[in-house]
């Protein structure tokens, strides 16, 4: 491998006129130019040999050397008369009579200049008219597909509708309608369109009446072409011919929680978070997270049980005693509250004699006092935002102490520029000058990048541009390792305005919306700050008081 730039292995070089090609420039430790060493690479097949134009015992391709081949594509240049003749150049190389000789590495093949006007419509060729409007077959009978259970083959076609026109199939025209409407409401790039149109084509081109579309025989083949599912899983789903046969996400996130669990225990534990997440009897369905949390509470106890016991019910209320007493605070009591959750199912079930977890009380604990953020911890999450989205969400949760989700949720109809008003999570909010440049720059560059998306949310990425739902949790500004994250600026707005107000809880739940216990504990935990400054004021240890976090991030964003 030839090193450049210092990069891989060092290799002799010295500037002089290759063996091979005989032209003049750098040449390595074989004594050729570097087309030439990659001229003699094995995977090319060339052995060394007697050139059939020149006759040098050289390294050869298809019995010529390399040098009459160059010379070859300059005769087509100027000796071709049709347009197989511009193409082909075995023809040129045989007849080779002499050679032109030419500086090493100074080849660049180049487009001819166009000589015609580039016609209209994307990527130059014509615009083509949108499909025909069609609809679903009406159906008042149909055939039932036998062996329906089968695996089925997708795999594209030759059908080009650049060029030709949809094969003669009604329900192929209605998704092919149906893209062209998502793809003017949604705003799709033409690369995208034609993809979908593409992917579209290859599963419905036999598609039959009452016949379904199942999702794991195809995707592995729209995946390896690098297509987008969404958009094919929603115009089937639209046209009611889609089978999500995929398992889901918790189901499969839930498996790999189990593994390590006895296999009796892990069935328990199965049926018991789908109950969590499902509902059941005079029991309410609770949101997937809620599930995942109780079962990542739950798991380490399990695990250590798994290791000794093969069943739920042979954990006495000894054990968990034992495994709780190693845990203190909020890690106690999550773990507490879902294996109480837990055994109280599996007693309910009849899958244990007796629940060891009955009559053991979590007990009280004082809430965390939190702290003031630093000038410090301001300014370096300040830094970290770079980016017009990374600037925006920093400022929505250090001005407005919005959460994620919130930043996640905000529409354009909740921003109002000419009244300066901002509303979050329902509630309508004075906009201060920083938000309002953060939101001017925001949505000057949203304009640039995403100038066609139908997608009414606020953020958008480059995935949520092409739908009309919010961005994902990865989307918000990662301050991961930071001290100042998303959550932390929150409750730090939140504890100074709580300072500023003398701890009243009223005004925080006019300001903030908080409900009245949330309220109550941020007036607590100001009203703590507060002492604490007290305190220190008169034992004179105070130290240098906090600036204010908003000034702050105004001098920081303003600098950039």
């Amino acid at each position: 491998m030839v090193a450049r730039d210092g990069v891989g292995p060092r290799v002799a070089r010295s500037v002089t006129s290759c063996a091979d090609c005989l032209a003049w420039g750098q040449t390595y430790a074989q004594g050729v130019c570097l087309a030439c060493y990659n001229f003699a690479a094995a995977r090319f097949g060339q052995h060394v040999g007697e050139c059939g134009a020149c006759g040098r015992r050289v390294r050869l391709k298809k019995g010529y050397c390399r040098l009459c081949w160059c010379q070859a594509r300059e005769d087509r240049a100027v000796a071709a008369e049709d347009a197989r003749g511009k193409v082909v150049l075995a023809p040129f190389v045989a007849a080779v009579q002499c050679h032109q000789l030419f500086l090493a590495d100074l080849y660049r093949p180049r487009a001819r200049p166009r000589t015609a006007e580039r016609r209209r419509g994307a990527k130059g060729r014509p615009a083509k008219p949108p499909p025909p409007v069609a609809r679903g077959p009406h159906l008042d009978c149909a055939q039932l597909v036998l062996f329906a259970d089968l695996p089925r083959t997708y795999r594209y076609g030759h059908v080009d509708l650049r060029s030709g026109s949809a094969p003669d199939n009604p329900w192929l025209a209605w998704a092919l309608h149906l893209a062209h409407t998502m793809a003017e409401t949604r705003g799709f790039d033409p690369i995208v369109r034609r993809t979908l149109n593409r992917n579209l084509v290859m599963l419905l081109v036999t598609h039959t009446d009452g016949d379904t579309v199942r999702v794991s025989d195809f995707q592995h083949v729209i995946r390896n072409r690098g297509g987008g599912l969404v958009h094919v899983l929603d115009v089937l789903a639209a046209m009611g011919i889609l089978h999500d046969d995929r398992p889901s996400v918790f189901d499969t996130w839930l498996e790999s929680k189990l593994d390590n669990l006895a296999p009796a225990i892990a069935h328990h534990v199965r049926r018991w978070a789908h109950v969590v997440r499902d509902g059941g009897p005079r029991r309410r369905p609770r949101r997937p997270e809620t599930a995942m949390t109780y079962v990542n509470a739950a798991r380490p106890a399990l695990q250590m049980w798994s290791g000794t016991y093969d069943h739920l019910r042979e954990v006495t209320r000894d054990d968990v005693i034992d495994y709780l007493d190693l845990l203190r605070g909020e890690p106690r009591v999550h773990a507490l509250v879902a294996l109480r959750s837990l055994f109280t199912w599996a007693k309910r079930e009849g899958a244990i004699f007796r629940n060891p977890v009955a009559r053991i009380r979590i007990g009280k604990y004082p809430p965390p006092v939190w702290q003031r953020l630093s000038d410090e911890d301001i300014a370096c999450a300040v830094q970290a935002a770079t980016t017009p989205q990374a600037k925006l969400c920093l400022t929505l949760a250090l001005v407005h102490a919005a959460r994620p989700g919130q930043i996640r949720a905000l529409q354009l109809g909740d921003v109002d520029l000419a009244n300066h008003r901002l509303t979050v999570a329902g509630r309508t909010r004075p906009l201060d000058e920083l938000t309002y440049r953060a939101l001017v720059e925001w949505l000057d560059h949203r304009r640039r990048r995403w100038p066609h998306t139908a997608n009414p949310h606020l953020l958008i990425s480059k995935e949520s541009a092409l739908r009309l739902g919010p961005v994902s949790a990865a989307f918000i500004l990662n301050l991961r390792g930071l001290p100042a994250n998303l959550e932390r600026l929150r409750i730090d707005r939140q504890l100074e305005e709580a300072i500023a107000c003398g701890a009243d809880p009223l005004h925080l739940s006019a300001v903030f919306g908080m409900a009245a216990q949330t309220a109550i504990r941020y007036a607590t935990n100001a009203r703590q700050l507060i002492e604490d400054v007290h305190a220190a004021t008169s034992s004179g240890s105070l130290r240098t008081p906090v600036s204010n976090p908003d000034n702050e991030a105004d001098d920081h964003l303003g600098s950039r």
